[in-house]
Parts: C-alpha cells; structure tokens; sequence
C-alpha cells in the first residue's frame, strides 16, 4: 500500500450532502473496496482476513438494504485494468441501488446496522463510496 490517505467512514459534510432533500429518486452507490490483509477491530483476536471480514458484513447488511427496498446490482471482483494503473487498486467492487437517500440514510442510521457495520470497519483497508444517479431506468 502507497503512502497516501485512506478512507473508511464519510466526513459530515460528505453525509451532509448525501442529505439533500433537492435530489430525489434512485441512488446508486458505487463501493470500491481494499482489504486489509488480516481484519482488526472486532475480529482483531480471530485472525481472519479482511475479506473474511466484510464477508460477515456483506451477509449481515441484506436484511437492512431490502429492508429500505434497496438491492445489489454488482459484486464483482477486479479481473484487470484496462486503463490505469497496471497494479490493481481495488479487492471489489459492489453497485448497491437505494430507492432514494432518505431509504439509504434511513438504513445506515439503524442501530442494529451500524453494530453490523463494525465487520466492515474490520476488513477494509481503504474504499470509496460514490453517490449515483442511474442514467437509465
């Protein structure tokens, strides 16, 4: 891993953003996701992987996103780059579609999510998590 920063939780004002009532409709948001070699936190005495981590988290977050009416549209592992960095940058890639911000705010808020979102924090070394709106419906 290079020297540069890593990111694994939004600022508040990239959730205050994500708030803005003047967007409306679907959201798609775009997770690109680096491991850590072996998971910390609330696995830090099991000794499994990152990606065992997030698997747990993975798992564990279904039951909230349908719970908003939400669903995976991509999980994907990188195979190669086309174009950019020869090294991949990334472990996976997962497109999950919320049926608006406030749904998408609504599950990330729960209690009982962000314990779960405790094996995410675990397993992942650096990601990046992009807002989109759908250009097809």
């Amino acid at each position: 891993m290079t020297d540069r920063q890593s990111y694994v939780q939004p600022t508040e004002s990239q959730f205050a953003r994500l708030a803005a009532p003047e967007q409306e409709g679907p959201i798609w948001m775009l997770n690109l996701i680096r491991f850590k070699g072996r998971a910390d936190g609330i696995h830090a005495e099991e000794g499994i992987s990152g990606a065992e981590a997030y698997a747990r988290y993975g798992a564990a977050v279904q039951p909230f996103l349908t719970g908003v009416g939400g669903r995976v549209v991509l999980a994907a592992e990188p195979a190669e780059s086309m174009i950019g960095p020869e090294e991949g940058e990334w472990d996976a890639v997962f497109v999950a579609e919320d049926p608006s911000r406030q749904a998408f705010l609504e599950m990330t808020s729960d209690p009982d999510y962000l314990e779960v979102h405790r094996h995410r924090e675990a397993g992942v070394a650096d990601s990046r998590l992009i807002a989109c709106r759908p250009l097809v419906q």
